[in-house]
């Protein structure tokens, strides 16, 4: 068992496994002006890619799937970006967390509760440090609704609701891999990491029906989901591969809510509406970059050996409910699960305000609408 990478210098040098959608459109353009990350290969199964990624960004090295151990042994990457498909996520995570190599791995963390204990037990052994990439853990908005719920001004939280759609074109891979390819674990860890930090808890009961609205797709393609929490607090969220573009997020307290729109979507300005004793509100944030800030966070963490708070465990407890969502949606019964206390959430001082990249051409990639 290799022991953790320890980097020398200030900034800490990425392999990007995947070169899909999110990893062109949304993490490469952002890792320049992080500071302290630098990108020094790309994994990919795609050679065109691989050769005008590589030019485009200066990538020294690229390799095929078949030559990840080489990229893990090769002594020229400190940590990995992991963008593949939900259900390869854990044979290369626990890879690069074996060779102690660290780990920032896009969400859901994996496709079972069982695959997640790998991956924080191979973090466990060498050391390495495992990140799940919840951007909004860093992002102004996000935050200051978690610090206004803290607060109290909206006095006892009795409960949340979230809208999250979108339209998936029939081509894209999303569409014919099953649940886990669907919109429940791709859309929502979203509001479910959302209102699990609001309300600083996790639920104990889950309750999900859904409906197939089209055959482009083999699974329920849209999706009403019902969470209880101890305290008598409930969550609903609806979440949808064949809507318009929504995304918003209402918590309500005995004395008033918040309101925001949109609230998840990559590079947003968000918006919160308050209402407090009928008097309204609002306070408007600029625009970040969501996925520099958590790398420049997460290379932060590495720098300075610190523990992530977006952790294996933030992770599990959210995988946990997206399989308890699984097992509603096919029996059609309340789901239990077993009370659990979770000391980290997400704090102010996780705030990064990097400025907002702007989309760049990709190369043979398509985001979910076009294919």
């Amino acid at each position: 068992m290799m022991t953790a990478r320890v980097v020398n210098g200030r900034k800490v040098r990425y392999a990007v496994v995947g070169a899909g959608w999110i990893a062109q459109a949304a993490f490469m353009p952002g890792v320049e002006h992080t500071g302290n990350s630098e990108m020094v290969a790309l994994v990919t199964g795609h050679e065109e890619k691989a050769a005008k990624l590589g030019e485009k960004y200066g990538i020294a090295n690229t390799y095929s799937y078949d030559e990840f151990d080489a990229m893990l042994a090769s002594g020229d990457v400190d940590a990995v970006y992991l963008a593949t498909p939900n259900f390869d996520h854990v044979g290369y995570a626990v890879k690069t967390l074996n060779a102690g190599i660290h780990l920032l791995l896009e969400k859901p963390m994996a496709v079972s509760v069982e695959e997640c204990e790998e991956m924080i037990a191979a973090s466990q052994r060498s050391g390495a440090k495992l990140m799940v990439a919840y951007r909004l853990h860093h992002e102004p908005g996000t935050l200051a609704a978690i610090e206004k719920v803290r607060s109290g001004d909206l006095g006892t939280i009795r409960f949340f609701n979230s809208s999250f759609s979108q339209q998936v074109k029939g081509s894209n891979h999303r569409a014919k891999h099953g649940f886990w390819a669907g919109p429940v674990p791709d859309m929502g860890p979203y509001p479910l990491n959302e209102v699990r930090n609001l309300f600083g808890a996790e639920p104990i009961e889950v309750f999900a029906m859904g409906v197939n609205t089209d055959e482009r797709f083999n699974f329920e393609d849209t999706v009403s989901v019902t969470l209880k929490f101890e305290g008598a607090r409930i969550a609903s969220f609806v979440l949808s591969y064949n809507g318009g573009d929504v995304d918003d997020v209402r918590v309500v307290g005995n004395k008033g809510d918040l309101f925001s729109q949109p609230a998840y979507q990559v590079g947003s300005a968000m918006e919160h509406l308050v209402t407090i004793d009928k008097k309204k509100s609002s306070k408007s944030f600029e625009k970040t970059d969501h996925f520099g800030g958590e790398l420049k966070y997460f290379s932060d963490c590495i720098l300075d050996d610190r523990e992530p708070e977006a952790d294996g465990e933030e992770g599990m407890l959210d995988v946990r409910v997206l399989a308890a969502i699984e097992r509603s949606l096919a029996s059609g019964q309340v789901q239990t699960l077993e009370p659990v206390y979770r000391k980290k959430r997400p704090v102010s001082s996780q705030l990064e305000t990097l400025g907002a990249v702007k989309e760049p051409e990709l190369v043979g990639a398509k985001k979910p609408s076009e294919g």
